[in-house]
């Protein structure tokens, strides 16, 4: 069976959030901490490319998000969650957000 890797896209909304949490890490972590934090998290969404039909399947879907047309999924990551969808040809991560900024966003 053929397969198509599908490469893991950032959306410049995700990016923003990303932007926003560096920058409370920043006050909570020292510059150092914060930037492996970051890059802990985005490697965490490359389990998304793997070559593994069940890659679809990873994480739960994220209720957050009701869409008629896409299913959204959410992985954590250190105090994080991120919100991906499949594409026809690519995953795009659409949000992150540290749950400890405002908990009750993501009841």
């Amino acid at each position: 069976m053929d397969r198509k890797l599908k490469p893991v896209k950032w959306t410049s909304r995700s990016l923003k959030d990303l932007k926003s949490i560096t920058e409370f890490y920043i006050e909570l972590y020292s510059s150092s901490k914060t930037r492996e934090i970051i890059t802990n998290i985005r490697k965490s969404t490359e389990v998304l490319e793997r070559e593994n039909p069940e890659s679809s399947e990873i994480g739960s879907v994220d209720t957050a998000f009701n869409h008629p047309k896409f299913e959204y999924r959410k992985l954590t990551n250190h105090y994080c969650k991120i919100t991906y969808r499949i594409g026809k040809d690519d995953i795009y991560i659409v949000r992150v957000f540290d749950l400890r900024q405002n908990p009750k966003k993501n009841l």
